[in-house]
């Protein structure tokens, strides 16, 4: 029997939450960790080219923290939003942007880098 009352409750509402962390979390280990990795590109540099990518990579990594913190910030709000149906969309929605905040940061993260030629 379906309930169509608006605040009826789901069943299984967790699991696009559950989905999500899954995704996420391990995608922004890994993201901060290639991330802080990423000023040993620039070992060998010297002079004009070191100064140069030391000031794009705070930019971009400060811009990749931004991202993780928003995707974060995204995963828990799936998490804490009431588990009735009138909020199943909108966790499901919640939950699909939280990795795909960790791939844009990275994305961005990327492209702010000034490396070496």
């Amino acid at each position: 029997m379906v309930d169509n009352r608006p605040n009826a409750a789901v069943p299984r509402p967790w699991i696009a939450p559950l989905i999500s962390t899954v995704i996420t979390l391990p995608a922004s280990l890994l993201a901060l960790f290639f991330g802080g990795l990423t000023p040993m590109a620039c070992d060998a540099c010297n002079g004009v080219e070191a100064e140069r990518f030391d000031q794009s990579f705070e930019i971009a990594f400060t811009v990749l923290q931004i991202g993780l913190a928003l995707s974060f910030v995204l995963l828990l709000v799936s998490w804490c939003l009431l588990w009735n149906e009138q909020n199943a969309i909108r966790r499901g929605a919640f939950a699909a942007l939280a990795p795909c905040t960790v791939l844009v940061a990275v994305v961005f993260f990327l492209g702010l880098i000034d490396g070496p030629n």
